[in-house]
């Protein structure tokens, strides 16, 4: 099924650190070639079915809370996971977090969630402890550059050798 060029940010934002990676995102989805595509950032309680359901593709940021995914974000699923299921399998994503404590937890719920939905991860999950680094940072830009080209079919999105 053909993805409308349309990428969608879902995520919740509450710390510097999260906010920082979340521009990170928004600037790689700007970045240099990229054009046609409809970038769409929604705080996590605030997105809904339609918005997923119109998009070729999402990225996914949450900070790891109590080794968990924020209550926001499980919320976003929780609201939308049975009317999407059926019509987003294949869907290309990515995500970020930021963790002070293991994210092992965040991560299983994303993994789990994501396969429930048929979703394909389409880069390797961006993970930062403490206060993110220029390097952490271009990953963020890298994962939302990814994401946005491969909207437009420029990059594969949905690299199956991408699961990490």
């Amino acid at each position: 099924m053909a993805r409308p060029p349309r990428l969608l940010v879902v995520h919740h934002t509450v710390s510097p650190a999260t906010e920082a990676m979340l521009e990170a995102v928004r600037s790689g989805t700007r970045a240099e070639g990229i054009a046609g595509v409809e970038i769409v950032v929604r705080a996590a309680l605030s997105a809904t079915a339609a918005d997923v359901l119109a998009a070729g593709a999402v990225v996914l940021g949450t900070p790891a809370n109590l080794g968990y995914i924020s209550g926001a974000l499980k919320h976003f699923f929780d609201t939308v996971y049975y009317t999407v299921r059926e019509e987003t399998r294949g869907l290309p994503y990515a995500a970020y977090l930021h963790a002070t404590e293991g994210p092992e937890g965040a991560l299983r719920a994303l993994a789990s969630i994501t396969t429930g939905l048929g979703w394909v991860r389409a880069r390797p999950d961006v993970v930062v402890s403490g206060m993110p680094t220029p390097t952490d940072l271009e990953a963020c830009w890298e994962l939302a550059a990814t994401l946005a080209l491969g909207v437009v079919g420029d990059t594969p999105a949905g690299d199956p050798g991408a699961a990490g």
